[in-house]
């Protein structure tokens, strides 16, 4: 743009002072006493006529002609003219030259009736040979001796070269026109024109056609081109038509441009309308309805407004891809630097930009397109190289939004969205996206392929990008992603900082199925691109359907969903509607529990909870010295796991000397010699220890196995048993009276069954088989062994007894033998 300012303006005052010289010899030629009417004054001289003519002590002109010849009929002929006219304040010299010029006094018209030479001085140039100039000294320096061959040479650098025929001058309407090329060479070029006409009384010049310029800007060849061009010379302002710049990174055009000058001819300000446009060699175009441009003193822009409906648009070919962008915006604001470059750029009243990239690689093809969205933004610029600038910065504000999709091969569309109330994006060279940050009311939102949909949220995010090389290609690569192009990126890292809250929606699935929402907040998350983990800090908490759960770091997963969470953790399930804690909310999976009513509590080193589709959907795993309790019924374990679909829970131990320890409230039966009084039993606590531990809620039954503890011992009030497996039944759910009404609220156990090589306590007595069955309800024990090795119970004071069964009733302390039809033997041992 500044090109085509600075060449039209060095066109136009060429051409105006071409036509002012034409204007200001006409004179002379009104009629044979003329000159003495105007002042002029006429010396004959020995190689020819000198023409003078001055105004308030001041020259205006001089004509020297080798010979005048009056013709017939009110003509006379010039031959040999040289014609100097000189500015009011002495400050220029104008030379025009030719061999002959034709003047009708009839018609008042004066003509050139051959070619023309017009040597004219760039404007604020002062050789010493002006009129009021010293000799040696150029107007406007100081008096220092200068040699008038010092001048010239001046003078030479700063000459405008024209040439021109068919010139004729109206001296009644004012005007001078020729039909004829006129052109003309300077310093930086040349250039040329057909048809002027130049309006003396309005000061109006008029390039009619064909206006061309070749010019040098950098060591390259700028074209500029008009099919139309005027020049007022009161108002110093030239009006162009149909103007077009080509040079080798692109063209301008603008349907009409208006362009005001200095008095020394630099621009001043610039308005084009009736549509502009540049385009550049990489397929960039900059379109507006209308825009301005305001210049320096040295004809550099600074400061540029487009208006109108604002498009840029750019498309970039790779061998593995391809890239397209369309923006557009009502209006913009250009700023420039002091070397006339593009610095900034302000976006308003609506700002849109979109994107599609394309690429091909050996893992499949890759589609990605954004879209963003503001009230205003402001791009920021950096220089390219070559005389070309790429953007640096983008800045939104108002209320960002940026949408897209992406999609690899034949595969899902995965949607995204980023919003903030102001947002920033960074760019690397080729106008790569490296870094973009959010600020007030900040959420990115994500669908991955599973269909599962991610929205964090914060006061501040700040993301970066991995384009196209190692980094993003082995990232692509382990996802089945194109990673060659150089517009495509991923995010390789992420922060979000304040008020952090991260929700997490599965995919849908069919009808009946549960559809757990998982929420998450802490105050501030990292995202790492290369394993697609969120990592939570500053007092992270996760809510999973029925389950909240906090710990000092968080970590979750964007592309299944699974969180693990490290350090002090503490997790909790709330009942759902009906008081029950395994069902969860709203149809969602709960907790299994330990078959208990209200909530349930876990604490735990570290934990984790599975989100993905599969067996291991919806599993809770607590490890690190984990504990859970609901009401009175605890378990203890290295290794806690949940299975919220199934609704159980396991607890798993591989060393002996960390069991896994649970905790279960016993219901209590009627006390012998109370019956009927309605007094309840207190219930007792049974205490079981093994190496594996699972339990069903559907089932309401809990197994323990010996497992890395060897075997299992389980305690009661009154009896403790060894054996390689215990199995407890609990009462159903909401029963905790027992059959008889006994027990307390709270009770759950209503059988324990003790499994192999089976060696129970209880004060003295010792007894051994390969069964124990208790009953909460009357708090009996029953021994049972086999055919080969039936049960056995011992007393230090009572002596041994076998048989089929052996009953141990712990209220009054008594043991029944169950013979069944079989041999019964007891032994007794008095002391001596």
């Amino acid at each position: 743009m500044r090109t085509v300012v600075l060449a039209a303006g060095v066109l136009l005052v060429v051409a105006l002072a071409v036509f002012l010289a034409v204007g200001k010899w006409k004179n002379p030629f009104n009629r044979r006493d003329l000159p003495k009417r105007l002042g002029i004054e006429i010396q004959q001289e020995a190689n020819g006529v000198t023409y003078t003519q001055a105004h308030g002590g001041r020259t205006l002109f001089k004509i020297h002609a080798s010979r005048v010849i009056q013709l017939k009929k009110g003509y006379a002929l010039l031959h040999d003219v040289k014609i100097e006219l000189y500015g009011e304040d002495g400050s220029r010299v104008d030379r025009i030259e030719g061999d002959e010029f034709e003047y009708d006094q009839q018609l008042g018209t004066a003509k050139a009736t051959g070619p023309v030479e017009i040597t004219l001085m760039r404007p604020g140039v002062a050789p010493a040979i002006a009129p009021k100039a010293t000799p040696g000294q150029a107007v406007g320096h100081n008096a220092g001796g200068k040699p008038l061959a010092t001048a010239a040479d001046a003078v030479e650098r700063g000459e405008i070269h024209v040439k021109t025929s068919g010139v004729t001058f109206d001296q009644n309407s004012g005007l001078a026109t020729t039909p004829e090329r006129v052109e003309f060479s300077m310093a930086q070029g040349n250039g040329s024109a057909i048809g002027a006409t130049y309006d003396s009384q309005r000061g109006l010049l008029a390039l009619e056609r064909a206006v061309e310029l070749n010019t040098r800007r950098g060591g390259e060849t700028v074209e500029i081109h008009a099919q139309h061009a005027e020049f007022e010379r009161g108002d110093q302002d030239c009006h162009l038509r149909g103007a077009t710049a080509d040079y080798r990174d692109g063209e301008a055009t603008a349907g009409e441009a208006k362009i005001v000058f200095r008095a020394d001819g630099s621009a001043v300000r610039m308005d084009a309308s009736n549509g502009v446009m540049l385009a550049t060699a990489t397929g960039s175009h900059l379109a507006a309805a209308s825009g301005s441009l305001e210049f320096d003193e040295h004809s550099q822009p600074r400061h540029g407004h487009l208006d109108g409906g604002v498009t840029m648009d750019s498309a970039s070919q790779a061998k593995d891809g391809n890239r397209q962008m369309h923006g557009s915006s009502p209006a913009a604001e250009l700023e420039f630097t002091a070397k006339g470059e593009l610095r900034h750029a302000h976006l308003e009243r609506g700002v849109e930009f979109e994107s599609q990239e394309q690429s091909e690689s050996a893992a499949g093809s890759m589609r990605m397109s954004r879209r963003w969205k503001s009230p205003a933004a402001d791009l920021e610029f950096r220089a390219a190289g070559h005389g070309q600038v790429e953007p640096e910065t983008m800045h939104g504000t108002g209320g960002v939004v940026i949408t897209g999709e992406s999609q690899r091969g034949k595969g899902p569309v995965t949607p995204f969205k980023l919003a903030a109330d102001e947002l920033t994006g960074q760019f690397g060279p080729k106008t790569v996206l490296t870094a973009m940050t959010g600020l007030g009311h900040a959420s990115f939102e994500q669908t991955t392929a599973t269909g599962s949909r991610q929205t964090t949220s914060g006061d501040r995010i700040e993301a970066h990008f991995a384009a196209g090389g190692a980094t993003g290609a082995k990232v692509g690569a382990r996802r089945g992603e194109g990673g060659g192009l150089s517009g495509a990126t991923q995010i390789q890292s992420a922060t979000v900082d304040g008020h952090v809250a991260l929700i997490q929606e599965p995919a849908a699935r069919p009808v009946g199925q549960a559809q757990a929402q998982m929420r998450a907040t802490a105050g501030r998350a990292v995202y790492e691109g290369a394993g697609e983990w969120l990592h939570l800090t500053q007092s992270p908490r996760v809510e999973d359907g029925n389950l909240q759960l906090t710990a000092e770091k968080i970590d979750v997963s964007r592309e299944t969903g699974d969180a693990f969470a490290h350090g002090n953790v503490k997790a909790t399930w709330a009942e759902d509607g009906a008081g029950k804690s395994g069902a969860g909310k709203n149809g969602q999976p709960g907790s299994a529990a330990l078959g208990g009513q209200g909530p349930a509590h876990v604490i735990a080193a570290e934990a984790q909870l599975r989100q993905a589709q599969g067996a291991s959907n919806g599993e809770a795993t607590f490890r690190g010295h984990a504990r859970l309790w609901q009401q009175s019924n605890s378990i203890d374990a290295p290794v806690i796991v949940l299975d919220r679909q199934k609704q159980t829970l396991m607890g798993h131990s591989t060393e002996q000397t960390e069991p896994v320890r649970v905790v279960l409230v016993s219901a209590g039966g009627p006390i012998p010699g109370k019956e009927g009084t309605g007094k309840p039993a207190t219930p007792s606590v049974i205490r079981i220890r093994g190496g594996d531990l699972k339990y069903s809620d559907a089932e309401r039954k809990a197994v323990m196995q010996g497992g890395a503890a060897g075997s299992v011992v389980a305690e009661t009030s009154t009896a403790t048993s060894v054996s390689s497996e215990v199995e407890v039944v609990l009462l159903p759910q909401g029963n905790h009276a027992g059959k008889d009404g006994g027990g307390a609220q709270g009770a759950q156990v209503d059988r324990m069954t003790a499994r192999g090589h089976v060696v129970v306590t209880s004060g003295g007595r010792r007894g051994t088989g390969e069964q124990l069955v208790y009953s909460s309800e009357n708090g009996e024990y029953v021994l049972t062994g086999t055919a080969a090795a039936p049960p056995r119970m011992s007393d230090p004071a009572r002596g041994s007894v076998t048989g089929e069964a052996l009953i141990f009733h712990s209220r009054d302390d008594s043991v029944s033998i169950e013979g069944g039809g079989r041999k019964t033997t007891t032994e007794t041992t008095a002391p001596r």
